[in-house]
């Protein structure tokens, strides 16, 4: 039986923040793209990476944690942010070190450093940026805040690669300065670009430096528990780099490009989904409509499952030809795609899982159990530590290792998670969401079966192909794929892919079509 329609997930307003993410998801590519095309994935690409990340670690930690905020949280968390800027400027030589395990070259470390400082101000304003498209979701205005990472990508090539060119015209060292001031630019565009809808939700600043206020301890207190599962998954990041960058020069590229395509698909679906999903369980929730509230979140799991599941066959089986169409090119050489490839596939069977999670960890927030997500989040450290020593120095699988270890991590935290809700809501139509995910996986045979022979009899040699060859052979391979896979999946009667054929066929007769 059909849920009726307030209890699904809205299919539409999932698209609409698709679409805007995909915009921004596709502008990142085009940047990484740009990026290891002038300097390979080696080491300068090493040294910029390790330095963008540096202050993602703690933009992670902070800003995607605060979004109901008024002037005096939005005070506090500006002048919070400018102190911890200042801290990492100053101290960058010791987190470049921290980060990388004291391993990498004196040189290499140097340019690191140098990048952090200059791009370490990034935080502050992506910080600030992401506390505004809080504040715009919970207004239940999406589109824009999503599109708003499409600048930050738009500023980053055309800053970065002009100001790097004018610098160093070959792209040597010099030009890296180039990207972190482009980079800079692309946050502040990021920032700013937000400013007309929040005037337009009747939002104006002003500073407001009384925080002795119930309000504000109130958000404090509700932000501590994600802040400490956040701080949790950076620990992660931490020794994730630190492997990959004891392994030479290459690893932290190489596993950074493959993660950003593993990304193309969690953030236009799983992220498009999360975002329209939480609003909506969150007011069940505050009602106190259980029933509801398990509907609409096992609705979004569903759309979850089957949206990333042909992603993920997708991006494992046709890992090389993809990362050699899109990145290939100037110093990206064919064995940097070969290594890139190998981290994809392993990343790719973590994606279900990924995706899975952006639409149920928020949930335990909405109900009131934010413990439950920080206490598995800090179970996640020692098995991730285990298994990147297992599959990477016992194993001998290098930088794969770590790619595997951190798609195993990201399923049993959805499967401890999953159990945890599971028993909090008495139940998550269980037995739907398995029978729903069984079709989707005897669709997701066939999308394999279609990759299979693809890889067999047209982009097995992908190394010897001319660039068009491989473009049109995975294009055709795709878009054949996917045809099938919703095909079957609509004849199963998916209850999913109904509504979108549904959907379409409305925008058709409303057309005039």
């Amino acid at each position: 039986m059909v849920a009726p329609e307030h209890k699904r997930v809205s299919t539409r307003a999932t698209g609409v923040v698709g679409i805007a993410i995909l915009s921004s998801r596709i502008l990142g590519l085009i940047r990484e793209q740009i990026f290891a095309g002038l300097f390979g994935a080696g080491k300068y690409l090493d040294a910029f990476l390790m330095a963008f990340r540096l202050p993602n670690l703690l933009r992670d930690l902070f800003a995607e944690s605060a979004w109901r905020l008024a002037n005096k949280v939005a005070t506090l968390t500006a002048v919070f942010m400018s102190v911890v800027t200042l801290l990492g400027i100053v101290f960058a030589p010791q987190l470049v070190d921290l980060l990388t395990w004291w391993s990498w070259s004196p040189d290499k470390t140097a340019l690191t450093v140098l990048l952090t400082r200059i791009m370490w101000p990034f935080m502050l304003l992506v910080s600030l940026a992401a506390l505004v498209m809080g504040m715009l979701n919970a207004k239940h205005v999406f589109g824009p805040p999503a599109m708003a990472s499409s600048y930050f990508n738009l500023g980053s090539i055309i800053g970065g690669v002009g100001i790097g060119w004018w610098l160093d015209p070959h792209f040597g060292a010099r030009s890296l300065t180039g990207l972190a001031v482009g980079t800079l630019i692309g946050g502040m565009w990021q920032l700013t670009a937000q400013f007309p809808s929040l005037r337009r939700v009747g939002y104006k600043y002003r500073a407001d430096f009384q925080w002795r206020d119930q309000g504000v301890r109130a958000v404090l207190i509700l932000m501590a528990p994600a802040i400490i599962a956040a701080s949790a998954v950076q620990v992660n990041v931490l020794i994730n780099s630190g492997f990959a960058a004891s392994l030479g020069n290459g690893p932290v590229s190489w596993l950074n490009i493959a993660f950003r395509l593993m990304q193309l698909p969690l953030g236009i679906f799983g992220v498009a989904i999360g975002t329209v999903t939480l609003p909506l369980v969150s007011k069940s929730a505050a009602v106190g409509n259980i029933d509801e509230f398990r509907s609409i979140l096992a609705s979004g799991m569903r759309l979850a499952f089957l949206l990333t599941i042909p992603s993920a066959i997708g991006l494992a089986m046709l890992a090389s030809p993809i990362i050699s169409v899109i990145y290939q090119h100037g110093r990206f050489t064919a064995e940097m795609t070969r290594q890139t490839g190998g981290a994809l596939q392993f990343y790719a069977i973590g994606l279900v899982a990924y995706s899975a999670l952006k639409v149920l960890t928020p949930a335990f927030y909405a109900i009131g159990k934010r413990n439950t997500p920080m206490i598995v989040s800090f179970f996640a450290i020692g098995t991730n530590l285990f298994l990147n020593w297992l599959f990477t120095f016992r194993l001998g699988w290098g930088h794969r290792g770590l790619a595997f270890s951190t798609s195993i991590v990201a399923t049993i935290n959805f499967l401890l998670l999953y159990a945890l809700m599971w028993r909090q809501t008495r139940g998550l139509e269980s037995r739907r969401l398995f029978a729903g995910l069984a079709k989707i996986c005897l669709a997701g045979l066939l999308l394999a079966l279609i990759c299979w022979l693809a890889n067999y009899w047209w982009l097995d040699g992908w190394e010897h192909l001319r660039f068009f060859e491989k473009l049109f052979g995975l294009f055709a391979t795709i878009l054949v794929s996917a045809a099938v896979f919703f095909g079957v999946a609509f004849l199963l009667r998916v209850d999913e892919v109904r509504d979108v054929f549904d959907l379409v066929k409305r925008k058709t007769r409303r057309s005039g079509v």
